[in-house]
């Protein structure tokens, strides 16, 4: 268990390195870009994506995450994959490039047309390196991968943004997005040493399509509820509207879905090693759920009660209408390593139909909550997505129970000492904040007293969490 302790976090590490350098770069750049750009701009592309998300599902097709939970894979199944996501990719650009016109006019917007169909590049572009990145996912090599994000996130940047000042608008978007895409898949095709070959092989491609396709109906699912929201402000409301609440939704994910991702595809793979132990996976689920929401709660709840500061420091008084659904949509997405890591569970025990199970009843959830809450306007379906959050908690874990004994109630402790601090210190953060009026006063206060309040307290009453990330600092600078 040690071994696979200290395998976790040098891929931890790399993993952090990866997502929060390079989405770091990325975060910043793109406010950069939406200093220069309109909202209406942010929601033209919020518009398309969920065109172009659901065709990147049918894309993935989860054949990466069953490459990953495979013991016995090889050549030919990589081959195989390889072979099959570029087939998809190719019918799915070509579906997008006839669609273009129907979108453009479901939306009422003309422009979408040029748009949609030069965006829809990124579908060829990702299925070329798809694999290569399962690959090294397998080994927990993201020191590589970590390499091809921090280039292709620096140079698509830095482009955006002088499009961006050049007036280019939409473009800037969309140049941004198909640069960081080439670079990042050329590079991953250069770092990785696996080059495919024209092997396909139908035995190979049945078992994991027995696999792959439950996630593929649960990411479906997964990502057509989740675009929805945009679908839906999109054609009931402005592109005005959509912009502020598509910036408050990327301003919200981005540390906890970017920390859930970084810490999901480490513990995954090794879920999988642990497959048929299932008090080593227990054990191993526990110590990074509390760990995850140890550093997510205090950020997330951070972010909530100074989202108003950061809006205006990060992105001016324009974009000022998307505070309360910021402010929302934190305390909905503060839960989402939990639910990612109960999938992991039991995706590692090879039960993606009961993932799959779970996703339906999850959506099912989900629709109704949206349809009761779309009349009352955004901020109130804002409010639907933490119910939702908490209905998905529930019965994702009530699987887990089911494969590895692990009940909610278990999960519910572990994590019930990260939420307290978090919530203490973001209560005083809050009544220190109320003190001025400056924006870059409420920050540069409640930021470093939120740090030192939550660091203080870990301290003062020894939180595991807290003595074991001191523990790893410690350690690498003996290094």
């Amino acid at each position: 268990m040690d071994a696979v302790n200290k395998k976790t976090a040098k891929g931890l590490v790399w993993s952090l390195i990866d997502r929060f350098a390079g989405q770091g770069i990325q975060f910043l750049m793109s406010l950069v870009i939406a200093r220069l750009v309109l909202p209406s701009d942010y929601g033209l592309i919020a518009m398309l994506m969920v065109f172009m998300a659901i065709a990147q599902t049918f894309v993935d097709s989860g054949f990466g995450s069953a490459l990953v939970q495979k013991k016995d894979r090889t050549d030919v199944d990589f081959s195989t994959v390889f072979l099959f996501n570029g087939a998809v990719a190719l019918v799915c650009y070509l579906l997008l490039f006839l669609a273009a016109p129907l979108i453009a006019s479901f939306y009422r917007q003309p422009e979408l047309v040029l748009v949609t169909r030069v965006a829809g590049l990124t579908l060829l572009i990702n299925a070329l390196g798809a694999v290569q990145l399962a690959r090294l996912t397998i080994t927990l090599d993201f020191k590589k991968i970590a390499v091809a994000t921090l280039t292709g996130v620096t140079l698509s940047g830095a482009l955006g943004i002088w499009m961006a000042y050049k007036g280019h608008g939409v473009w800037a978007l969309v140049a941004q997005t198909l640069t960081f895409n080439v670079l990042y898949n050329g590079l991953l095709w250069v770092i990785s040493v696996w080059k495919p070959s024209l092997a396909f092989s139908r035995s190979a491609f049945k078992s994991l399509f027995s696999f792959g396709s439950k996630l593929l109906m649960s990411s479906l699912l997964h990502t057509l509820y989740v675009n929805l929201y945009s679908l839906v402000i999109g054609r009931l409301f402005s592109s005005k509207d959509l912009g502020y609440y598509n910036r408050s939704s990327v301003l919200a994910m981005f540390p906890s879905t970017n920390l859930s991702n970084v810490i999901y595809r480490v513990v995954y793979p090794v879920q999988c090693q642990l497959q048929d132990d299932k008090e080593a996976m227990v054990a191993h689920f526990i110590q990074y759920v509390r760990l995850s929401c140890y550093v997510i709660f205090p950020i997330m709840i951070g972010f909530c009660v100074l989202a108003e500061p950061l809006v205006l420091v990060l992105l001016k008084a324009k974009w000022l209408p998307a505070v309360p659904y910021l402010q929302i949509l934190c305390l909905a997405y503060m839960w989402d390593a939990i639910m990612k890591l109960n999938g992991a569970v039991i995706n590692a025990k090879g039960r993606s139909d009961l993932f799959f199970k779970a996703e339906i009843y999850k959506k099912i959830v989900g629709f109704i909550i949206l349809a009761a809450t779309v009349p009352f306007g955004i901020k109130v379906m804002c409010y639907g997505l933490i119910l939702y959050a908490f209905a998905d908690i529930r019965i994702i874990s009530f699987y887990t129970h089911q494969l590895v004994g692990l009940k909610l109630m278990t999960q519910i402790k572990a994590i019930s000492p990260s939420l307290s601090l978090a919530v203490m210190m973001g209560a005083v953060v809050w009544l220190a904040s109320c003190c001025v009026d400056n924006p870059w006063l409420k920050l540069g206060i409640g930021v470093p007293l939120g740090v030192l309040l939550y660091v203080g307290a870990s301290a003062l009453f020894s939180v595991r969490e807290f003595v074991h990330l001191r523990g790893l600092v410690k350690e690498k600078l003996k290094i």
